[in-house]
């Protein structure tokens, strides 16, 4: 599933069951223990009390919707109830400096992650403050396609722009352009999400960039940057097969043509190309340095904040050229719009980044961390990839993220390292990636559009369809086990 959030684009959100399938997982798992920490604190009362506490943070989160309470607050104080739990009973056993040093190291692994985030959100920012999304959206209005060149525009452009700028935000930008253009026809509306939803999380799924676990992947060392590329067929079958099934249920009319032209703001252009550029700083510090891709990010929002500078610097003289040229033309609307200019403005975009997403992640990260530390995930490893084939395990695994927000899934099998060769760890990168369609609250994405289109977009409109989306879920898993079968063979 997928899981960034921009606050210029920010639906209402529910959210996943993880909590009670976490724990059936946990409980009911073969007594073979792979304990993290020094103690094993899995049959004792306070590990059951942490696994309580961190079910009832997952119960309060998914009734987001309805308590009106933000998703970040019950997993912040689950993460410091549970870590504070690990701390007292190693106090208690003389050994107080262990849980210090796995909470740091936990910490670290978050704080990593976390700035990477961050860059990124305040780059897709910039550019939406930019407009350059309001212009590819403008048009895409403006042509008057066919509601089938429409389906197929907005679902490929999903996949093709999600590896880069994250399937969340490019699903909310197509889905704009959906409603807009075939405003009250709810079929198609709903029949075009579906298809966003399949082809964000798809394109998402074989770019570090595109989707929160796929990231976690790459910054474990687990796949290498290029190494990723090697999903795109297995991910383009994910899209395709429930879009060209689909595409034969839509009624071929042409909606009207709308008027709406929007201009890119001064530097969108550059900051598009600076994006580029800080993104393959990031993989040069990882892949010939052997630094962490964090700090190529970084170093990348320097480079954002020395061109917001010269923005500011330079508007003056920019906006007196305009001026003068658009006076000339006698261009008044542009002229009038000229008033409304504000300077461009980094920290600004910084701010407006999805805090909620990145303090839930930091809380999901931490309550995961500190059940590993007591065990537990040496229980679920031992059920999954020692009763299981390590194949089948990861497919179950991409079919739970189906409900299951993939965030802490993924985050519990690279906390167990369990030992595969670089075949599986792809598998489970894609299965992860891509199971999340099956269902509309099973990914960001999903639960995005359905606050977004609400009405026309619905769980049981997305369910429909399901069959279809399970036949190229399989579909993927095959042509990866296919084209990259001798990824397979040596363990890494």
């Amino acid at each position: 599933m997928s899981s960034y959030g921009y606050p210029t684009l920010r639906p209402r959100q529910t959210a996943w069951w993880s909590g009670c399938l976490v724990l059936v997982c946990l409980l009911f798992s073969p007594a073979a223990f792979a304990v993290t920490g020094e103690l094993d604190l899995t049959s004792s009362v306070v590990g059951l009390v942490a696994v309580s506490i961190f079910v009832l943070a997952y119960a309060l989160v998914m009734g987001e919707e309805k308590l009106h309470m933000r998703k970040s607050k019950p997993v912040l104080v689950a993460a410091g109830i549970i870590w504070a739990l690990i701390g007292w009973v190693y106090v208690q056993a003389g050994m107080p400096t262990e849980a210090e040093h796995a909470f740091r190291e936990t910490l670290l692994e978050f704080t990593e992650l976390m700035l990477f985030l961050l860059v990124a959100m305040t780059y897709i920012n910039a550019l939406d403050e930019r407009r350059a999304f309001d212009v590819l959206r403008s048009w895409m209005v403006r042509k008057g396609f066919t509601y089938r060149q429409l389906f197929w525009i907005t679902g490929g452009l999903a996949f093709v722009i999600s590896p880069i700028a994250d399937n969340l935000t490019t699903a909310l930008l197509m889905c704009a352009v959906v409603t807009k253009v075939a405003e009250g026809d709810k079929r198609f509306i709903n029949l075009a999400c579906v298809n966003i939803v399949v082809a964000a999380n798809a394109g998402g799924a074989f770019s570090p960039f595109g989707d929160i676990t796929t990231l976690m992947v790459w910054q474990a060392g687990m796949i290498q940057f290029q190494e990723f590329f090697v999903l795109l067929a297995p991910s383009l079958v994910n899209f395709l097969i429930p879009a060209v099934v689909m595409t034969l249920f839509i009624k071929n009319r042409k909606p009207d043509s709308l008027e709406e032209e929007v201009w890119l703001k001064r530097g969108a252009r550059r900051i598009v190309l600076l994006f580029l550029f800080t993104v393959a700083t990031a993989v040069a510090c990882h892949t010939f340095l052997h630094l962490p891709p964090v700090l190529g990010m970084m170093t990348g929002l320097g480079y954002l904040q020395f061109f917001g500078y010269f923005l500011r610097r330079t508007l003056p003289r920019s906006l007196e050229k305009k001026r003068t040229r658009y006076a000339r033309r006698g261009d008044d609307k542009k002229l009038a719009q000229l008033g409304s200019v504000v300077p461009f403005d980094v920290f600004n975009r910084v701010a407006r980044a999805e805090w909620d997403t990145l303090l839930f992640f930091y809380g999901v990260v931490m309550c995961v961390g500190g059940l590993g530390y007591m065990g537990y995930l040496g229980m679920l490893s031992e059920a999954l990839y020692t009763g299981w084939d390590a194949t089948w395990a990861n497919i179950a695994l991409g079919l739970i993220s189906a409900v299951v927000d993939n965030i802490p899934v993924m985050f519990a099998v690279l906390t167990m390292e369990p030992e595969m060769s670089q075949g599986h760890w792809l598998l489970i990168t894609l299965t992860a990636g891509v199971g999340g369609s099956l269902l509309s609250i099973g990914s960001a994405a999903g639960v995005a559009l359905m606050g977004q289109a609400r009405g026309n977009y619905t769980f049981m409109g997305h369910l429909r369809w399901a069959p279809v989306i399970a036949l190229g879920y399989a579909a993927s898993i095959a042509v990866h086990l296919w084209i990259n079968a001798g990824s397979f063979q040596v363990l890494g």
